[in-house]
């Protein structure tokens, strides 16, 4: 490290000098203190606390951020930080990033919880952040689910980060393009941080257990590969659960010196995946089931509607979904599809959970072998467009309502054409649509499904309506 340019600040292996004891969520340290280690060897600590990176090497799964060359390393290299917002999954990094960048800047580090803290704290830690920037020192403002401010919250950074008064570093879960103001955006570079591989975080936690200072390496342990992968992967991307899936299963293991597979199992019980309800993962999860479904994909469908069951969704928002698509990318080229949602529906509701999930999933799959069509859907999207576009057009004389002798001798009906006594069932001459949109034909079916047929007898309808004058031909 001591000859690597992009290092601002070399340390000795594994850390050396950074944030002393105590350091996190509305907590006010400085950065230029050297003890060692970020939280040192304090036992009452969490172990995921104890191990945070020393040095921004040691931030494992974030190289496309700060590895060797990155826009971000540079910038630290050359003692220029900037503001930031760092989106990225529980455990990515977030919080040890912030505290690095401040490490590396020697800047004053000043963290807020989002969740906690208000305007009086945003306003407090500017304040305290100016004196020290008249006195020639800069402040890192960590603020932690920064997407839970207001937008008044969130405009109370915006002065101190154009003066430079702050170097502010906004830690978020959420997309910030739905939920950070434009105004913040535009101020602050965003960072995406990734979910960390499942080999990544078992190198994690091999030195968590052999780190006699900081992890659990006071004793020697037998742990092999394998399960510090297993570890790793049930943690599902986030480095911090995974070191505390480790340090409960130390705990468990008493004087043992290794994980035996009952122990494992207890303590991997809970292995919920990643899904947010209402944020991204919820989004982006139930985006692909619709999308694999629209592709005609079962394997794929199933395997979503899975997912988002594991993450605990709502079924009933689920199965309020499958009614959707069976309308919106089924429709007409198989009628069935939207009797079998809800049904579904109806049956998952009498039956319940586990029992009624299966009706969820064979609804799916049946939606995907389906043949598709969003004819119906279109057709009702431009007709609402026409609507919105002409106004309130008139509705031809012939076709209005005639319930009283006035709107008779007004002219309400007169001319109308009882389909039923015409050949074939159909008054071709008798048009239906406002003069103005007579030429206009919505419904466009597909050659897939029910809507071959449809469409067979809709364009011989146009052609015999055009010849007979109420319509163009087809």
């Amino acid at each position: 490290m001591a000859n690597d340019p992009s290092n601002p600040d070399p340390q000795p292996a594994l850390f050396g000098p950074a944030m002393p004891a105590g350091t996190g969520p509305d907590t006010d340290t400085d950065a230029t203190a050297g003890t060692p280690g970020i939280h040192g060897s304090d036992p009452l600590r969490p172990l995921a606390d104890r191990m945070r990176p020393g040095e921004l090497d040691e931030l494992i799964g974030q190289d496309h951020v700060v590895g060797p060359g990155t826009p971000l390393r540079k910038a630290l290299a050359a003692g220029k930080p900037y503001s930031m917002i760092l989106w990225g999954p529980p455990g990515s990094g977030k919080t040890s990033l912030a505290l690095l960048v401040a490490r590396y800047a020697k800047a004053h580090f000043h963290a807020l919880s989002a969740v906690l803290g208000g305007i009086a704290e945003v306003r407090a830690a500017t304040a305290q952040a100016q004196v020290r920037f008249d006195q020639g020192q800069r402040s890192v403002l960590f603020v932690d689910e920064v997407h839970r401010f207001n937008k008044a919250q969130q405009d109370a950074f915006l002065p101190h980060i154009e003066r430079g008064t702050i170097v502010f570093i906004g830690a978020t879960t959420e997309n910030p393009s739905f939920e950070l103001n434009a105004a913040l955006l535009s101020r602050c570079r965003v960072h995406v941080l990734k979910p960390v591989t499942p080999e990544a975080i078992a190198s994690a936690l091999e030195r968590a257990l052999h780190d006699p200072d900081r992890g659990l390496g006071q004793r020697t342990w037998q742990v092999d590969e394998q399960t510090l992968l297993e570890i790793a992967t049930a943690a599902d991307g986030d480095v911090r659960r995974a070191l505390t899936l480790l340090e409960l299963a130390a705990e468990l293991a008493g004087d043992g010196d290794g994980f035996d597979r009952a122990l494992l199992d207890q303590v991997l019980a809970d292995r919920g995946r990643r899904f947010d309800k209402g944020g991204d993962q919820f989004y982006d999860q139930i985006s692909a089931l619709h999308k694999s479904i629209r592709s005609s994909d079962p394997d794929a469908a199933v395997y979503w509607l899975s997912r988002m069951l594991d993450g605990g969704i709502d079924p009933a928002y689920l199965a309020r979904r499958l009614v959707r698509i069976a309308s919106e990318d089924i429709g007409l080229a198989d009628p069935r599809a939207l009797t079998m949602a809800l049904d579904a529906w109806q049956g998952y509701e009498r039956l319940g959970p586990p029992e009624g999930e299966l009706l969820l999933a064979q609804c799916a799959i049946y939606l995907a072998m389906a043949a598709k069509s969003n004819a119906a859907y279109m057709a009702f999207n431009q007709a609402r467009a026409d609507v919105a576009r002409h106004g309130t057009l008139a509705v031809p004389m012939h076709l209005r309502n005639a319930p009283t002798r006035l709107m008779k001798q007004l002219g309400h009906g007169r001319g109308y054409q009882y389909d039923h006594e015409h050949e074939g069932g159909v008054a071709l001459d008798q048009a239906c649509l406002p003069e103005e949109l007579a030429q206009q034909q919505y419904y466009q079916p597909v050659g897939r499904g029910l809507e071959t047929a449809i469409g067979e007898r809709l364009r011989a309808l146009r052609a015999a309506r055009g010849k007979a004058g109420s319509g163009p031909q087809d």
